[in-house]
């Protein structure tokens, strides 16, 4: 999506619970292989004690309160999520408006399984341009994977996960009314969908009448194996490189930037999955498609669900890795399948 004019992004948080799971206590208490720990290339995974809605409100109001921002001129909020968020019949991004102040905005909750970060960027920067008045969109994503429900480590192939939350502040930037600075500046972003691919996180099984009716765990093997035994691999990885090359060329067009030999792209971004999995499925068309330096996050994290594109921004601002006119093309990918590219630089 091509911008009317850039967006500031204020207060990027990644908030990580303190509780902490290393790899090498999950292979000796058999929740995974010491095969599978160094393929997914994780020291450990953060361990939530609060339920995903409460560390939204955390993240949010660390955001809020980094940006300088007054919950009462939030007038969107977008909550997104993967994975269980305490009640059966309910809505989180209500629960998360009310807690952190922003008794004005309108709560929306995005569901695009791991892409649902990078998707409400794109919807709350294309709400700012069609509602002047909406003032500050909070964005936020928060995800537990606790047992019983959820295996963090044995549950899927190539991809562990870790419990936490990001928040960030999308806004105007000075030279729009209402304006203001921005720690980021958003210039354009780009989604790309394969919706041929959804039977990988659906298999076999046939539709059931509530959550978790085929079995007491979410089993993400089972329905990959399925997918795969189907003859499923060749037609991933045809669509996921062309995808990948789309999203990643049409966010660089969109900002006037070359995919190849523009220097001012210093990072191109990888989602937070399993090393094996980057190094098979990201790392050979990242490498190829740009000159700039690959970065892998994830290592202390592992997959945030729908938060790894928030979680990278906030990175990228924490460590003040990009100067003014510095880019970074952070890359979200989603079960679905969608790929998403966000184009930030520095200020």
């Amino acid at each position: 999506m091509r911008l009317p004019s850039p967006l500031g992004i204020s207060g990027p948080t990644l908030w990580l619970p303190s509780g902490r799971q290393s790899a090498a206590d999950a292979v000796a208490r058999g929740l995974t292989d010491a095969e599978t720990a160094a393929e997914l290339g994780h020291s450990g995974l953060p361990v939530a004690d609060l339920a995903p809605p409460e560390m939204a409100v955390e993240a949010g109001r660390e955001a809020l309160a980094a940006a300088g921002v007054d919950p009462g001129s939030v007038g969107l909020l977008m909550h997104a999520w993967i994975h269980y968020q305490g009640h059966d019949l309910w809505s989180p991004a209500h629960y998360v408006a009310d807690r952190v102040g922003a008794h004005d905005a309108l709560p929306l909750g995005v569901q695009q399984v791991c892409n649902g970060g990078a998707a409400a960027v794109e919807l709350a920067a294309a709400r700012l341009f069609v509602e002047p008045g909406l003032g500050h969109a909070l964005l936020t994503t928060a995800d537990a994977f606790a047992e019983p429900g959820f295996d963090r480590w044995s549950g899927d192939y190539g991809i562990a996960y870790g419990d936490g939350a990001t928040a960030l502040v999308l806004h105007h930037l000075p030279d729009h009314e209402g304006g203001r600075p921005a720690d980021l500046v958003l210039h354009a972003v780009s989604t790309v969908a394969a919706p041929s691919l959804e039977r990988m996180h659906r298999g076999d099984d046939p539709f059931s009448p509530a959550a978790r009716s085929l079995g007491p765990r979410v089993d993400i093997r089972r329905t990959k194996k399925a997918f795969l035994q189907a003859g499923g691999m060749e037609a991933f990885a045809e669509a996921s490189a062309r995808s990948l090359q789309n999203a990643v060329e049409s966010c660089l067009a969109a900002a006037g930037l070359s995919a190849t030999g523009d220097t001012s792209l210093r990072y191109v971004v990888a989602p937070r999955l399993g090393r094996k999995t980057l190094d098979l499925a990201y790392v050979p068309p990242l490498s190829k498609l740009t000159g700039a330096e690959l970065l892998l996050p994830g290592e202390e994290t592992g997959h945030l669900g729908a938060g790894d594109a928030a979680a990278s921004l906030a990175e990228l601002h924490a460590r003040r890795m990009l100067g003014p006119g510095e880019y970074a093309l952070v890359v979200s990918a989603g079960a679905g399948f969608t790929w998403s590219c966000l184009l930030v630089s520095g200020t």
